[in-house]
């Protein structure tokens, strides 16, 4: 299942480095989902409840068959897991939010980037959606919307595809298809997936009925 990332596919993902406020959640129900907040290298996020997440969505080891070599991160967006491998058929699994329909895709790809408190800049075309956006937004900024880490993917050919592994300042949103095709994660755990994936790690996104390919 290679499937090659074009530019059309790479437009497409550009516009998806975070969807803001997808759930929109009245202030006093959104902070069921947090509880305090944690430091991290200067700056701190809001920690998230976990007592209040579906036990599926939290980061757990389990039994799980796949040809990737240990190491690979393989995603289900169809049932939104990401897995890390491991070894002896076990692989370390996270909730995740994915794209929304119009915005799913499949293919490989490779971490090429990291970030550590990334800042966000919008592409072009989702400033033509939303012009109100800023511009800019700088790491560690309480209304970024990639949190703590950013995990850039690129083509095999060396293209930046526009699609990000990130965190997310929306906890509800985890096991929904939310986003514009990039894959967002609880902040505690893009921290912990982020440590564990050096630049070069490989990306196996799952070919499911409804995403698209990255073809023309």
């Amino acid at each position: 299942m290679t499937t090659p990332f074009t530019r059309r596919g790479i437009l497409t993902g550009g516009a998806a480095l975070a969807a803001l406020a997808s759930f929109p959640v009245p202030a006093i129900a959104a902070s069921k989902w947090f509880v305090g907040s944690l430091s991290d290298n200067g700056f701190a996020y809001r920690a998230t409840n976990f007592d209040v997440i579906k036990p599926q969505w939290r980061r757990q080891m389990v039994k799980y068959l796949s040809h990737e070599s240990p190491g690979t991160v393989v995603i289900d967006t169809r049932n939104h897991y990401l897995y890390w491998i491991w070894e002896n058929d076990t692989a370390l699994r996270y909730g995740v939010g994915v794209g929304r329909e119009g915005f799913k895709w499949y293919g490989r790809a490779q971490i090429k980037r990291k970030a550590l408190w990334p800042r966000w800049v919008p592409p072009p075309d989702m400033l033509k959606r939303q012009p109100d956006l800023p511009r800019l937004v700088e790491g560690g900024a309480a209304n970024n919307p990639l949190g703590p880490r950013a995990m850039y993917l690129y083509n095999d050919d060396g293209g930046d595809t526009g699609y990000r592994l990130h965190g997310t300042l929306e906890p509800w949103s985890i096991g929904s298809d939310v986003s514009s095709g990039c894959i967002r994660m609880f902040p505690e755990d893009i921290v912990d997936l982020y440590q564990r994936c050096p630049v070069g790690t490989r990306v196996s996104v799952l070919e499911h009925l409804g995403a698209k390919p990255q073809n023309g």
